[in-house]
């Protein structure tokens, strides 16, 4: 069994399918050779029947059949293989047998016969098979009645012709049915080839990505399984494989530009916290070589190591945040909190930290509750203040507007610098990014700042927009003023 269900799974589909669709035809064949046997049957016996009917009437007429005396038991007919047979039984009183007709020296007539002729005398013209010299025969007897008492008729007819008939309709189904089941499983094998050859192509196409190295960092993986036919199934396979390659295509550039980030993430990183270690180190080689002269120069290079150390302090205090938001351990403590309060302390803490940088606080309502992590919120604001105040030169304006629309808090940072070219403005938000590639203090700090802000707002289920263009750049946070949605 094991080894018929092996060699079974490995034929070919289109093979499976023509052997299963066989088998079926090969059912329905013999059903309808069976139930057209058994009509035929049935028909040719009713046949028979009616003719017993007329030759029993005939020889009871005429005492003939066919108009050949009946002579001796069998007839002596020359021309016919199976000729048909008549005789006469005469009862007596004593339930004797006086036949009329004369049989050969040494012969008698079957028994089954002789009970044949006496149940006629008691009953409606009974009938029977009988077999007569190796032949089967049916036979059907009936009464004179009122001409001659006790005497019966009885004729017979061979089942030969029936049997034959019978056989050659057998054969005829069986030959008829073979040849038809040979060209239908031949002919339904290449047919369902043909109809199964597109999926073909999948298999191509599979074997083509199954060969492809997708380690490496560029996969190219443009192949797809093409062509048409093979109907809706084939279809739907044909559309739901180039789908499956489309998603891991996708996955694995995705993929590559993780990691890609992953290595620029981890270099700037690196640079980063080198440049104030680099610094802490010089200092502190100047701090021992100054050990011995006036204390304040002692103190001014403690002093500098202090502002680094608080530097590379920040940076770590960042990417620590930015980490925990990433792993979604989300370190937010929301409470009740009016976000109009936070923007005047924010706008406060900017203009005495920028004075050189006109100043505008613009707030439609005069309380704004939400449901928010206080410190968070206003780590967003100092960010995108900063932000506006270190990448525009002195006397640019800068705008906080805070304001409510439909369930939602919207905060707008703008100032009127020179703006942000289309090609950063798709990246501003990425880390360690900066407009400015110098990495310098000055020129715009470790470029976590914007980072930051996007990972917060979307913390507390908001989202943040840039709209820039020389003479004015907007940052747009929307924050929900749902608790339900922080």
């Amino acid at each position: 069994m094991n080894r018929l269900t092996t060699a079974w799974r490995r034929l070919r589909l289109g093979t499976q399918l023509a052997l299963v669709l066989g088998v079926l035809a090969l059912v329905v064949f013999g059903l309808v050779g069976t139930i057209t046997v058994s009509l035929l049957h049935d028909y040719l016996d009713q046949r028979l029947g009616e003719q017993l009917g007329t030759v029993l009437s005939q020889y009871k007429a005429n005492n003939q059949i066919n108009s050949i005396p009946p002579g001796k038991f069998g007839h002596s007919s020359q021309g016919d293989k199976d000729p048909p047979i008549g005789v006469q039984f005469r009862f007596g009183s004593g339930g004797t047998i006086e036949a009329t007709n004369v049989l050969p020296a040494g012969s008698s007539y079957p028994p089954e016969l002789v009970a044949l002729a006496r149940r006629a005398l008691v009953g409606p013209h009974p009938d029977d098979q009988i077999m007569v010299n190796g032949v089967l025969y049916r036979f059907t007897a009936a009464p004179y009645m009122n001409t001659a008492p006790g005497k019966v008729a009885v004729v017979g007819l061979s089942e030969g012709d029936t049997e034959a008939t019978i056989r050659r309709m057998i054969m005829v189904n069986l030959i008829t049915f073979g040849l038809a089941l040979i060209v239908l499983v031949v002919a339904g094998q290449q047919v369902l080839r043909r109809g199964l050859r597109p999926l073909g192509t999948v298999a191509s196409a599979a074997h083509t990505i199954a060969s492809t190295d997708l380690t490496t960092n560029s996969v190219d993986l443009s192949v797809r399984a093409t062509g048409e036919g093979g109907g809706v199934e084939v279809e739907e396979l044909r559309s739901a494989f180039n789908v499956m390659v489309d998603h891991i295509d996708q996955s694995l550039a995705a993929r590559s530009a993780a990691e890609q980030r992953l290595r620029q993430f981890v270099a700037d990183a690196s640079h980063e916290l080198r440049t104030p270690l680099t610094s802490i180190r010089g200092y502190a080689d100047l701090f021992a070589y100054a050990a011995a002269n006036e204390p304040a120069e002692r103190e001014r290079h403690l002093a500098r190591m202090r502002e680094e150390a608080g530097r590379m302090s920040l940076l770590l205090d960042d990417l620590l945040l930015l980490a925990r938001l990433d792993a979604a351990e989300t370190p937010l403590r929301p409470e009740p909190v009016d976000l109009v309060e936070l923007a005047v302390a924010a706008a406060d803490g900017f203009q005495a930290g920028q004075p050189d940088h006109p100043f505008t606080l613009e707030v439609e309502p005069s309380s704004l509750p939400m449901v928010g992590d206080p410190m968070r919120l206003r780590q967003v604001l100092d960010n995108l203040l900063t932000n506006a105040a270190v990448h525009t030169d002195p006397g640019t304006p800068v705008w906080l507007r805070v304001r409510a629309e439909a369930g939602w808090a919207v905060i707008d940072v703008a100032d009127g610098g020179p703006g942000i070219s289309p090609e950063n403005q798709a990246r501003v938000f990425d880390r360690f990014y900066r407009v400015d590639d110098s990495r310098t203090r000055h020129s715009g700090g470790t470029g976590l700042g914007l980072s930051v802000v996007l990972s917060l707002v979307t913390a507390h289920g908001g989202a943040v927009t840039l709209q820039s263009q020389p003479g004015a750049t907007v940052f747009t946070v929307r924050l929900p003023l749902s608790a339900g949605q922080v």
